[in-house]
């Protein structure tokens, strides 16, 4: 991705402003997939916001599922992700769920936790693993990774499939947010 001048001038006045400790995603990083994720972020962030705490055991639009079964999923999704995208980081191998008994456990213990706790996993795994990506270089995006269900990919794959994921869960939460809400990119 190019950017003009006047845009090159722009960014690297804000970055100026902001100092150095703050983090920016790496020249070769997949942009277009980080914003694709970021902003399903904040729309299943502002369609949690809307539900009161009661309204939370209401069943979700996945089988079987409340919507804190699903909200402790995107919790938990983000937190897998941080894990493997920090093992990519940091070169050491990052354990999470390893059977997929072990991941439904892991969602219906969760879905216990007490309403506030529980939207804090969101907004607290959301962010860890914004800064893994923020932190990856540009040659860590191109580092191999291995899903529980034995998927290969690399870093750069889970900025889209963090997107898929939240964007559905966003949805699936039954409060009114519609497919047709989902970026058309993310049919691709």
């Amino acid at each position: 991705m190019s950017l003009s001048p006047s845009d090159k001038a722009a960014r690297d006045a804000l970055r100026a402003r902001q100092g150095k400790g703050a983090r920016y995603d790496a020249p070769d990083a997949p942009h277009g997939d980080l914003l694709l994720a970021r902003r399903g972020a904040a729309y299943f962030a502002r369609k949690l916001g809307e539900l009161k705490d009661d309204d939370l055991g209401a069943p979700s639009l996945r089988d079987g599922w409340t919507r804190r079964h699903l909200i402790a999923h995107a919790g938990y999704h983000a937190r897998a992700l941080a894990l493997l995208v920090e093992s990519a980081r940091t070169g050491i191998e990052c354990t999470t769920s390893t059977t997929q008994q072990e991941r439904h456990a892991e969602i219906d213990l969760g879905a216990t936790l007490p309403s506030r706790a529980l939207r804090g996993l969101v907004f607290h795994a959301t962010i860890h693993l914004d800064v893994e990506w923020r932190d990856l270089t540009d040659a860590g995006w191109d580092t191999p990774l291995v899903l529980q269900d034995g998927t290969l990919l690399t870093a750069r794959d889970t900025p889209r499939l963090r997107a898929r994921e939240i964007w559905q869960c966003a949805i699936d939460l039954g409060n009114g947010g519609r497919a047709s809400d989902i970026p058309r990119e993310l049919e691709k």
